[in-house]
């Protein structure tokens, strides 16, 4: 049988649905059954295998026996090719291919000999895009002798391009040795093999029922002629996906590729980023023209009107003819069937697009899908479709790294390497998987005890900071809470010691991995390995611990999260059972060929949709030309050819968010051309949009009131703390909330030493200094250093505060001392007092009283910050001062003598002002200047304050009214119990 004279070359046009009208051109031309069945269609990839295959469901109409459905590679060329391109007992076999973990482990080892010092997550990384620009050199046949007339070019390159170069030249040449041993070769190298033996093959024995390769535009010259093959058989043919047959010789020869210059050699690049890029290229590497193309004349129902393909094509003109939308006629830049929604954010993108999706379920038998590379988008869509009981069919699954299995792995590798730091520690334990079962309940209740203790600044690293946290003595609110966790943290501790202790002692990925896989096996009694999710994790765990000994030599434990969440980033699981059968979530490869009723194609910003190119690390853009690698564009111009495909059915969305989820987004290069040249006829689907606006807003808004609780007055409290007599007058709501409900903000985990740390800590300092009893400068500063060394102390705080606090300690020694050769002496420290004051218990503790040199007692307060103005103080508020001087004249503190009379009132600040750290500041003066209370009357000031709002809040029946008092400093701590934002601003009583 000879080949023929024509090539048998057909496209399906963008506004058929492909996969229909390719069954119902094959079924009109095999009538008989078995002839048929004995048939092989060539596809992209398996999701195009399902497409073909519901399309023949759909059009048999009873049983049908399939032709051969084989996929043979995605443009990535990651796909397996099927067994039946692989026949079994044929002479001089082709080698297996090397495992791809095996493989990128030994890449990753190579990069880290000739890159000494590269941890292992980086080596792994480097020697993914090794093995991607090797992958691309073996199915374009690149040689690597090549690489040294580019090495020859890289004299005009930057010098880290010259050294990635030279280095990229070494690791490819010392590849093949590397190899040889395993016995196995690239898949690339394999895939090579194949396609030519089969092309081989066939041209001496062609099978005997046809053969049809539909939607390949892959464009790897051992595809090429594979396809060129098939178009000679006489019982063979290839199918194209939307080649563009409307363009003009003018547009089709502005793409390129260009012939090269006769003078310098070389080409200008093509139009890399055009549609029709690839599936020109791929016609020149047939040795075909377009017009060897023919129209196959199938269509099916689902098609969209014809004019839609002549639209699409004038859409995608070249840039340089972009000129020509200026003289279209209307009925040519129609799209009608086609509506744009633009809304301001992700989230209301998502939410028009899931109702879109929703409506069109109304229709019986209709079927829609969402078209998208934006994984976060998907997901969002996916959940809210999931308001109506509608699980989307995703066929993109989810990255392993944000399942369950995954996010254990990960959890356990960070808290390893942070020596268990609250943070992770906690995210660890508190995990669904870890002690799932019957223990699971009492299990949370320990973790929760645990998380209130860590609260405030991290204790010592290692399981050992946590024993110690918990022998520390517990002030009496947490009693009970530290003997409960005392109680359950030995069983925890116990999970955890082996991974402490591996962790401290792996030297190598190998034993990193084991030790995860052991762990986390008894922290969740194996249940991280069950379902398909735990198989996906176990499966790359395997392969990953199988193939780790060949691997990076060094690996440092610190980098282990990120490389763990880069290979599980790598693995999509989908779920074994579908979803609903007419809506589906398809990503751009998955969409190839598929085409529903309705396409929502979403996402549509630069960036997004097409995606920008990733950087190669190894091959400048210059080499790779020079080498006749593909460009970085072209995965945008397959991004294109997917845009153009989906937008041929019958009724399409496509939605842009203007923002995203780090700013402003430009609209895509796809969705401003459609504008541009639709003009007038730019139809917008704002329904969508307020309909996601209202569908969860409120029937009417009844916003809350200004808070103003009367609690009886048995509930009121009768003992109160000086420090929040200030909180009392400024925010009634906020004393309400805290001393009524007894509602206490709690600390964030692993809390950095903030303001009420360094306060704390100062105020340790200062007590123990004075309680000493020499006042020795140097003993104070010696204790000022000391503080610094405490665990919890972060390096960042020491570096900044410790030289600061340093200044100020000697200041306080110097003042201290001044102050004591003038007669004056410290009496008490961090002494609490107490005095029934206007029918109620006053209660505070000093930080200084001293005996002044007339016999009086002076109130010092240490602020490690600003204290409070002369004008808060006359406003009644910042009454600290003045009421601990008062409980002190009513006897309320030991050891001040009989009827003491307060003469002086001071905050001792260890602010900087001017040139120096430390301050004293009086809120008061002997004669009332610069508009201050007059020192001798600031204790009855204080106490006439205090009677008013005793009488009010706390004797009275006065409500406390939620307040924002600008003269206190107000924290926020109650503002959303308070329901700040319904009523400020709005409420003006």
């Amino acid at each position: 049988m000879g080949d023929r004279a024509r090539p048998a070359l057909f496209t399906i046009p963008a506004h058929r649905a492909f996969a229909d009208a390719l069954v119902a051109g094959l079924l009109a031309m095999h009538r008989d059954p078995m002839d048929l069945a004995q048939g092989m269609v060539l596809l992209p990839n398996s999701r195009a295998i399902r497409a073909v295959s519901d399309a023949f469901v759909r059009q048999s109409g009873g049983g049908l026996l399939l032709p051969r459905l084989v996929a043979i590679g995605d443009p990535d060329m990651g796909e397996q090719v099927g067994g039946a391109l692989d026949p079994v007992g044929e002479d001089n076999p082709i080698p297996p291919a090397i495992p791809p973990m095996r493989r990128q482990m030994m890449l990753a080892r190579m990069v880290q000999d000739a890159k000494p010092g590269t941890d292992a997550g980086q080596a792994l990384l480097l020697g993914q895009a090794l093995g991607a620009v090797l992958d691309q050199m073996q199915v374009e046949r690149v040689q690597p002798g090549a690489l040294r007339d580019g090495l020859a070019l890289s004299e005009d390159l930057s010098h880290h391009w010259q050294t990635s170069l030279a280095l990229f030249e070494i690791l490819i040449a010392r590849w093949p040795e590397a190899l040889a041993p395993t016995g196995c070769i690239d898949l690339a190298d394999r895939r090579n093999r194949l396609f030519d033996r089969l092309a081989a093959r066939w041209a001496n024995h062609p099978p005997t029922g046809f053969v049809v390769v539909a939607g390949v535009a892959t464009t790897a010259p051992a595809i090429a002629a594979l396809l060129q093959r098939v178009a000679q058989m006489p019982r063979g043919m290839v199918v194209f996906a939307g080649l563009d047959q409307h363009m003009d010789v003018d547009a089709w020869s502005a793409i390129g590729p260009f012939d090269p210059d006769p003078v310098t050699g070389r080409a200008a690049p093509g139009q890399e980023s055009h549609p029709q890029y690839a599936l020109k290229r791929l016609l020149d590497r047939m040795s075909a023209t377009r017009d060897d193309v023919a129209l196959w004349r199938w269509g099916s129902e689902h098609d969209a009107r014809a004019v839609r393909a002549r639209n699409i094509s004038n859409a995608m003109l070249p840039p340089r003819l972009t000129s020509r939308w200026r003289d279209l006629k209307t009925a040519d830049r129609s799209l009608a069937g086609v509506e744009a929604l633009e809304v301001a954010t992700p989230g209301e993108e998502a939410q028009a697009i899931a109702i879109a999706l929703r409506e069109a379920l109304e229709t019986p038998g209709r079927t829609a899908a969402l078209v998208t590379p934006d994984r976060q988008l998907a997901t969002r869509v996916s959940a809210h479709l999931r308001r109506w009981g509608i699980e989307a069919d995703d066929s993109a699954g989810q990255p392993l790294s944000r399942l369950l299995p995954g996010a254990l792995l990960i959890a356990m590798a960070q808290a390893a390497v942070e020596r268990f730091a609250p943070v992770p520690l906690l995210t660890l334990l508190k995990h669904p998987l870890v002690m799932r079962g019957e223990g699971r309940l009492a299990w949370l209740e320990g973790v929760r005890g645990l998380d209130l203790l860590l609260r405030g600044p991290r204790p010592q690293a290692g399981l050992r900071g946590i024993d110690l946290l918990l022998e520390e003595k517990p002030d009496d609110r947490q009693q009970a809470l530290r003997h409960d966790v005392r109680l359950w943290w030995p069983q925890a501790c116990a999970l955890l010691e082996a991974l402490e202790s591996e962790f401290a002692t792996a030297d190598g990925l190998e034993s990193q991995l084991a030790a995860l896989r052991a762990q986390a096996g008894l922290l969740t009694g194996d249940a991280i390995w069950a379902g398909h999710q735990g198989r996906a994790a176990a499966d790359l765990f395997a392969e990953m611990e199988a193939a780790a000994p060949e691997g990076p030599r060094q690996a440092d434990p610190r980098a282990l999260p990120a490389l763990l969440d880069h290979m599980l980033s790598g693995v999509a699981v989908r779920p074994p059972q579908g979803g609903h059968p007419r809506i589906a979530i398809l990503g751009l490869i998955e969409a190839q060929l598929v085409q529903a009723d309705i396409m929502v194609l979403g996402g549509l910003n630069e960036g997004t949709w097409p995606g920008l190119p990733a950087p190669d690390p190894w091959l400048a853009p210059r080499i790779r030309r020079e080498l006749g690698l593909p460009g970085l564009e072209t995965r945008i111009g397959l991004a294109a050819h997917d845009f153009a495909g989906a937008l041929g059915a019958p009724n399409v969305l496509i939605t842009r968010a203007r923002r995203g989820s780090g700013g402003p987004a430009v609209a895509s290069r796809f969705w401003l051309r459609l504008k541009a040249m639709a003009g007038a006829q730019w139809k917008s689907a704002a329904r969508y949009a307020a309909l996601a606006a209202t569908i969860d807003a409120p029937p009417d808004h009844r916003p809350a009131a200004r808070p103003a609780p009367c609690p009886p007055l048995q509930a009121r409290p009768r003992v109160i703390p000086v420090t929040d007599v200030d909180r009392l007058k400024a925010d009634p709501f906020a004393f309400y909330a805290r001393h009524i409900l007894r509602l206490a903000r709690l600390d964030p985990v692993d809390a950095d030493a903030g303001p009420a740390w360094r306060g704390t800590a100062v105020h340790d300092v200062l007590q123990r200094w004075a309680e000493g009893g020499t006042l020795d400068p140097a003993d104070l500063e010696r204790r000022a250093r000391a503080m610094f060394d405490e665990p919890q102390v972060h390096p960042l705080l020491k570096a900044l505060w410790q030289p600061r606090l340093i200044e100020a300690v000697r200041w306080i020694a110097a003042e201290v001392a001044r102050d004591k050769a003038e007669g004056r002496r410290i009496l008490a420290v961090e002494q609490e007092g107490r005095a029934e004051i206007a029918g109620v218990t006053l209660m505070g503790k000093a930080d200084r009283i001293d005996r002044l040199p007339d016999g009086r007692i002076g109130i010092i307060d240490y602020k490690t910050g600003k204290p409070p103005s002369a004008r808060q103080v006359k406003a009644g508020f910042a009454l600290q001062l003045g009421l601990l001087g008062l409980i002190a004249e009513q006897d309320g503190f030991v050891g001040l003598g009989d009827r003491p009379r307060a003469g002086d009132f001071e905050y001792w600040s260890l602010a900087k002002k001017g040139d120096q750290f430390g301050y004293r500041e009086r809120p008061v003066d002997p004669l009332g200047k610069r508009d201050r209370i007059v020192t001798e009357d600031f204790t009855a000031f204080a106490l006439d304050q205090f009677t008013q709002a005793a009488d009010g809040w706390l004797l009275g029946s006065a409500p406390f009214r939620a307040e924002i008092n600008p003269e206190v400093a107000n924290y926020g701590d109650y503002d959303q119990l308070m329901r700040l934002e319904e009523w400020y601003g709005r409420d003006d009583g």
